[in-house]
């Protein structure tokens, strides 16, 4: 059977125009807020520094914390996320002090891998925390011998964090996968 087979042809760019020769290459689009270098970053780091912050501190100040293994991976994980926040934020503060673009394909990398290992750490620790609480609130009924207020309050601020650090993981995965 005789089939005609598709055959490839090189084809040429169009000629520029007056107007395109004079603009000089494409440039990319600029980087978008939330993304590591710019105010939108910086802000979300902030955020998730300061409520790992919170719930590590509310945690840490209770008596009776490390009699559970889920609280004291919550502040394992709130201690990890609250260090990885606080320097890439110092890093972003750099960044727009001397007004430099973080569009390195290897510290995007590297802020991608570390951006997803800290969240999930956080959001299991997070998650093993409300599971906890809620056994010692609901089920047990010892509220009144445990501390379940600062309990609840050191793994809501842990879930905020979370929340915080997804979209800084999410547009760095976007970044890095674009490329």
């Amino acid at each position: 059977m005789n089939a005609s087979r598709p055959s490839v042809h090189p084809v040429e760019a169009p000629p520029l125009t007056e107007g395109e020769a004079h603009n000089g290459p494409r440039v990319r689009m600029k980087d978008l807020q939330g993304m590591p270098g710019t105010r939108g970053g910086l802000a979300l780091r902030l955020c998730q520094f300061v409520f790992a912050a919170v719930s590590l501190y509310v945690m840490a100040s209770t008596s009776d914390f490390h009699e559970a293994t889920a609280f004291c991976y919550l502040v394992l994980a709130v201690s990890l996320q609250s260090l990885w926040s606080f320097s890439l934020a110092i890093v972003d503060i750099y960044a727009l002090m001397v007004r430099r673009s973080l569009r390195n394909y290897m510290v995007i990398r590297l802020f991608t891998i570390g951006d997803g290992i800290t969240s999930t750490l956080t959001f299991a620790a997070a998650c093993a925390s409300a599971g906890i609480t809620v056994l010692i609130g609901n089920d047990l009924n010892k509220c009144a011998v445990n501390h379940c207020a600062r309990f609840e309050t050191a793994t809501a601020m842990a879930f905020i964090s979370w929340f915080a650090m997804s979209p800084s993981f999410l547009l760095n995965f976007w970044s890095m996968a674009s490329r």
